[in-house]
């Protein structure tokens, strides 16, 4: 087996060359797959509906220090995406496109980044790779095109890891400062899980180094700390001021601490939670992970390799020990992931490239009869409002998701003349990346979200308070663009409910109803 390549010297990362109109064209394209139809679904419940109102909520009351949940306080995460979004949200109004694009351009943004980095450091070729791998990838397509805080964590991640080797590999503190201020960022988008992760790669490469030099350099940076501090350290300082010890219970003890000791709202796993999620995460591409394990050996004498080594892997073995697991945390290791597996990518024989096609196969097939298995197997599923959404589906969506998923996969008879193999399959790859924004997305928030979309506009033609009742749907105040409790109802108001749980009777009026959703009315008037 032969050994990676070494780290190339100053002199040899510019070997790429400058970025020409193809690359332009590329990078552009990088941003297809979470641009595509970004509205074409109703927002998803519970996060991406409980983020989007708590923006809505932030906008309308002109209060940037601290968001609400139907006007209750909301300490789940730092205020940085919020912002984001109450400044898409003040230019194009509060909707699905607003909400969710800061996440589409993050990790557009960060596909580029990481797309750029790996051309500099290894070439051409693995740059085409790195940045295709994330932009295609199941997982990251998700998180791309969601309303919630992950998309812009994960980009801090992504710039405070290459500027952090580049530092190491140059010794200039220009990278070093710089990842200070991703870093920076990144608490004010997450809290410490921004800090903690690039610090324990960075510490485990300086003691597997053994390079004290190099560690004092990196560790002792008056500027840099400073830079850090400076950018987050405002905003906490103002949280714990303005709220106190609810501050501190609510986001640093119960969703940081708490969530590491025990398991949160039933996300509970075993220790191969991840082994077995992380290859549908990086559908179609979850072939290239078995290179990148089995000649781990091998890329530990490259310094760079060994870097982001440490770095998934430490992803990895941290959140495995975690009591809640989420699957979104495993795409904490995204970007050392794609960079490693992409290194593997050129190297590809002919096991490999089967793998590869067979990977896109795979995903090309789980599209394509997506509509007909759920339908299919819709009784089957054990709660009965998740029966009931499924059960009611139109079948003509799934059509034309099989035939365009079908379409995507024979691209590679249509590019069959181009010789490059990397050229064929990711051409492939981004095709079927498209169906599943085009298509496949739209048609997931049509079967769980559509019928509470519509109920949530059909509440604004009606008169009076509404409450959420059993149930907990923040997307309906975001539609209703009004707050909405979680509560019974009074005399006189509206109320969203399960139809499957004793329909209400008697006192009430039922105004909506579609596959298992309900709009009800309390009758009577208040005293």
């Amino acid at each position: 087996m032969s050994a990676e390549p070494t780290v190339p010297t100053r002199a040899s990362v510019t070997c790429a060359g400058p970025i020409d109109g193809p690359w332009l064209a590329y990078l552009f394209a990088l941003g297809l797959p979470f641009l595509l139809n970004l509205g074409g679904a109703p927002l998803f419940d519970v996060d991406e509906g409980a983020f989007a109102e708590a923006s809505r909520e932030m906008l309308a009351s002109g209060d940037l220090g601290h968001t609400t949940l139907n006007g209750t306080d909301r300490f789940d995460k730092p205020v940085a995406v919020y912002w984001l979004q109450a400044a898409f949200m003040a230019w194009m109004g509060p909707n699905e496109w607003a909400a969710r694009l800061p996440s589409a351009l993050c990790a557009w943004v960060m596909c580029v980044c990481v797309a750029r980095f790996a051309r500099e450091q290894w070439g051409a070729e693995v740059g085409l790779w790195a940045g295709a791998l994330l932009a295609t990838s199941a997982g990251m397509l998700m998180i791309g095109r969601a309303s919630t805080a992950d998309a812009l964590l994960n980009l801090c991640l992504a710039l405070t890891a290459m500027d952090l080797w580049r530092h190491l590999q140059s010794g200039q503190r220009v990278p070093l400062r710089r990842a200070a201020v991703w870093a920076g960022l990144g608490l004010l988008t997450k809290g410490p899980v921004a800090v903690v992760l690039p610090g324990a790669a960075l510490t485990l490469w300086l003691f597997s180094s053994r390079s004290l030099p190099k560690a004092r350099a990196a560790l002792s940076d008056p500027l840099a700390w400073g830079l850090l501090l400076a950018i987050s350290m405002p905003w906490y300082l103002y949280a714990w001021a303005r709220h106190g010890e609810a501050f501190i219970q609510g986001f640093l003890m119960r969703h940081n601490v708490d969530r590491f000791g025990a398991a949160m709202e039933g996300h509970a796993g075993n220790v191969l939670y991840f082994v077995v999620l992380l290859p549908l995460l990086w559908l179609p591409w979850s072939g290239l992970l078995l290179p990148v394990i089995r000649r781990a050996a091998a890329q530990w004498s490259d310094e760079a390799s060994r870097f982001f080594l440490l770095w998934a892997a430490f992803v990895l073995v941290f959140f495995s020990a975690s009591g809640t697991k989420l699957p979104h945390y495993g795409l904490y290791a995204s970007v050392p992931l794609a960079l490693l597996m992409a290194r593997q990518a050129v190297q590809h024989g002919p096991i490999l490239r089967a793998m590869m096609w067979l990977g896109l196969g795979a995903w090309a097939a789980l599209l394509m009869f997506l509509p007909w298995s759920v339908q299919l197997w819709s009784h089957r599923i054990s709660d009965p409002l998740y029966r009931s959404l499924l059960a009611g589906l139109p079948l003509p969506a799934g059509v034309g998701v099989a035939a365009a998923a079908l379409f995507a996969v024979l691209l590679l008879f249509v590019l069959a003349s181009v010789q490059s193999f990397t050229l064929r399959v990711l051409a492939c790859g981004g095709g079927v990346s498209l169906v599943y924004a085009g298509l496949v997305f739209p048609w997931g928030g049509e079967a769980l979200q559509g019928p509470i979309q519509r109920a949530a506009l059909v509440s604004r033609q009606h008169e009076g308070q509404a409450v959420q009742w059993g149930v907990h749907w923040p997307s309906v105040a975001f539609y209703r663009q009004q707050e909405t409790p979680r509560r019974p109802p009074r005399p006189g108001e509206l109320a969203f409910v399960r139809l499957d749980r004793s329909p209400p009777t008697g006192d009430y009026e039922l105004l909506y109803r579609e596959r298992g959703i309900g709009l009800v009315r309390r009758l009577g008037r208040l005293p």
